[in-house]
């Protein structure tokens, strides 16, 4: 079939599956019984997953083509037009080149899939997102040494319970399985280092974060080490003295060891000897206004006076000013960056040199605060400094010559994917060609709302 004939074979399709929803979400289903509505439901979930099927299909075929290379930047383009992440465009390209045979060059066959047991599966609607979850969970679990046999033996276990029975029936097949190919738990160091993890989740609204993960023998070690530094009676927050009577301590055990993780990393900090990152030495950084820092001044002492908002960090979190002042009170080696709440421009340093000083990427951290493409949600520590106009030898350094643009998006604007220009408010604009400059506003959230109060 040649080209024109599959894409309109593939359109009349999709509008005829999109005029099929339209006229379910039309149709009433009163007064025609649990029973009815239960079919219904079961039906739409086997329609749900034969999408998902065909999703990762489409992602995998425009990740990995097999008429042609991958067009520069395409994931990014993705995860424009889907409205999503990009590492959730990672996460499907990566799922879909273990669901999907591999056709090198039109006319050729196609490769086997790495799990065929659980892309039939999915191909059919028979499982869907948490089944395959609990799979390849169970499957990357296992041990390097392995053989494909035993491999094929694990899928073939897995998918055969995934596809009658939920996705928590799986995870416990899961374990069988591991316990029956490693009884003995047998994992070699490439194993260990293949799963250590760390997750650090999104702040809460009151600030909180989730984090989990899987440490190595040696990060548990350190932990484990700090964690019984701080017992009853030691470095409790907010105390004058490292060690207090132990009686006053009503810490439970698990805050003990938040406490001690603290501890830790704020010593590492404090000692200078975490090199740098970027050409600033590794510490906290963090924004703030001449306006908020006075009014937090004041708020310390005097219960009246409200506190004002959080200070942003480099990372694009809220640091509670309250924080922020007690860290700056033990002398940690922070750096603040502090601007003009009416301008919002931060203050102007010239230099003539082309690369970033330390005090420009502070500058950069305080009027960008990330990525500058607009939607890009990349924070100010995983960004390069990205020069508008363009870098030239010998051309100038200026702080209001240089802004915040993270790996990809960088190199898309200098290989002609974007074009950027300063706007009238001093912050970079980015156009594909396709309309005017805009600006991101995702790392300002006091610009993300209206004005009319909640």
């Amino acid at each position: 079939m040649d080209s024109v004939s599959v894409r309109e074979q593939a359109s009349a399709a999709l509008d005829a599956v999109e005029a099929a929803y339209a006229v379910l979400a039309d149709t009433s289903t009163d007064g025609v019984g649990a029973q009815f509505r239960m079919e219904m439901a079961v039906r739409l979930e086997a329609v749900a997953r034969r999408h998902l099927s065909l999703s990762y299909r489409m992602v995998g075929e425009i990740c990995d083509p097999s008429d042609g290379p991958a067009r520069r930047g395409v994931k990014a383009r993705l995860a424009r037009e889907l409205r999503v992440n990009r590492s959730e465009v990672d996460r499907r390209a990566r799922l879909a080149a273990r669901l999907r045979g591999r056709r090198v060059g039109l006319g050729a066959e196609v490769t086997e899939p790495e799990l065929p047991r659980l892309a039939k599966a999915v191909r059919e609607g028979l499982v869907g997102e948490s089944h395959i979850s609990e799979v390849c969970k169970a499957l990357d679990a296992l041990p390097r040494w392995v053989s494909p046999v035993q491999k094929k033996w694990a899928e073939r276990q897995l998918v055969q319970h995934a596809v009658v029975q939920d996705p928590a029936f799986v995870a416990v097949v899961g374990k069988a399985v591991n316990d029956r190919i490693n009884p003995d738990g047998v994992f070699d160091e490439r194993d260990r280092q293949a799963q250590r993890d760390l997750r650090l989740g999104p702040q809460g609204p009151d600030g909180m974060s989730k984090i989990s993960g899987r440490l190595t023998p040696e990060a548990r070690a350190y932990v484990e080490a700090v964690q019984a530094a701080v017992r009853p009676g030691h470095h409790l927050p907010g105390a004058e003295q490292s060690v207090v009577d132990a009686a006053t301590d009503s810490r439970s055990a698990g805050q003990r060891s938040h406490d001690g993780l603290v501890w830790g990393l704020r010593t590492a900090l404090e000692s200078g000897s975490l090199g740098q990152h970027r050409g600033i030495a590794v510490t906290v950084i963090a924004t703030t206004t001449v306006a908020d820092l006075e009014q937090a001044a004041h708020a310390m002492v005097d219960p009246e006076v409200p506190m004002p908002p959080p200070a942003t960090t480099g990372g694009g979190s809220q640091l509670p000013m309250r924080d922020l002042i007690a860290m700056a009170a033990r002398g940690s080696r922070h750096y603040l960056a502090v601007f003009d709440g009416h301008s919002n421009r931060p203050l102007y340093l010239g230099r003539s040199q082309r690369i970033a000083t330390a005090d420009q990427r502070v500058i950069c951290y305080a009027r960008d605060r990330g990525c500058t493409r607009p939607g890009c949600t990349v924070p100010g520590y995983q960004c390069e400094v990205h020069h508008a106009p363009g870098w030239h030898l010998d051309g100038a350094t200026d702080a209001d010559k240089m802004f915040f643009a993270c790996g990809p998006d960088n190199h898309a604007e200098a290989v002609g994917d974007y074009t950027t220009t300063v706007t009238d408010e001093g912050r970079l604009g980015w156009s594909e060609g396709t309309g005017p400059p805009r600006i991101n506003r995702v790392h300002h959230r006091e610009e993300l709302l209206g004005e009319d109060d909640p």
